[in-house]
């Protein structure tokens, strides 16, 4: 692992622990950088994980706090932050199925490579499927995910749920999700397989999931008819700190 990550796990950590009290100020960068003997650039990379995940937030002149709620945060099981895939979230609602229309792995681009936190060799698996409730389509999701987390992504894994496979096969924990919420206008994908009419709007959904190491596993849009469902969400935050 990067050293960033290892570094943005165990500030993360000192949160959790209460080494950093919540509500109060991170030590500053220089200093931080002294004590884990690298560059001031390498601690920024840090605590934007931190600063994506909800955790910490910047104000100018002033310094890196610790949101008020970030311990409680991180240890919720489930929070609004917190995607726990399609087959989990409707598991006693409906049976969800999928149709692959692409598996195929090939190398980022510079915005994955940023989302996902990759080098420009570091391949990527780029996934569509469309996911059924029972056999309603439900929604079409496009996924890109680093090889070098998942391994042999294999069609059948993809049939079913690649968060179980990361979770119960790989032994991975799913952690927060990053999520950009808007509508738009159907596109002919969406009109073949969700069946929306040109005059119908589709919900889309992008975002980028991590580990609970912090560490990306997926940047995504999913794109949803407009009368399959909401996304209600709670503002659990200290609205001046964010």
């Amino acid at each position: 692992m990067a050293k960033y990550k290892d570094i943005a796990t165990i500030i993360r950590n000192r949160i959790l622990e209460g080494v950093y009290p919540t509500g109060g100020l991170l030590p500053e960068q220089i200093k931080l950088a002294q004590e884990f003997q690298t560059s001031r650039m390498t601690i920024q990379k840090a605590l934007e994980i931190l600063n994506f995940e909800g955790l910490i937030y910047s104000t100018q002149g002033k310094g890196t706090f610790i949101k008020s709620n970030a311990a409680s945060l991180s240890r919720l099981d489930t929070s609004i932050n917190q995607y726990v895939g399609t087959t989990e979230l409707f598991k006693d609602q409906a049976v969800v199925k999928s149709q692959i229309l692409k598996n195929e792995l090939r190398l980022p681009n510079a915005d994955e490579q940023d989302k996902l936190q990759l080098t420009k060799t570091d391949a990527v698996y780029d996934i569509i499927r469309v996911r059924y409730l029972d056999t309603a389509p439900y929604c079409i999701e496009h996924s890109v995910m680093p090889a070098k987390i998942l391994g042999d992504l294999t069609d059948n894994i993809l049939k079913e749920s690649i968060y179980a496979y990361l979770e119960n096969q790989l032994n991975f924990k799913i952690g927060a999700a990053y999520r950009k919420i808007s509508a738009d206008q159907p596109n002919q994908m969406d009109q073949e397989y969700l069946k929306c009419a040109i005059t119908e709007p589709v919900l889309q959904v992008e975002q980028t999931v991590f580990l609970q190491t912090g560490e990306p596993f997926e940047y995504s849009t999913t794109r949803h008819r407009f009368d399959k469902g909401s996304i209600t969400t709670i503002n659990m935050g200290n609205a001046r700190a964010n």
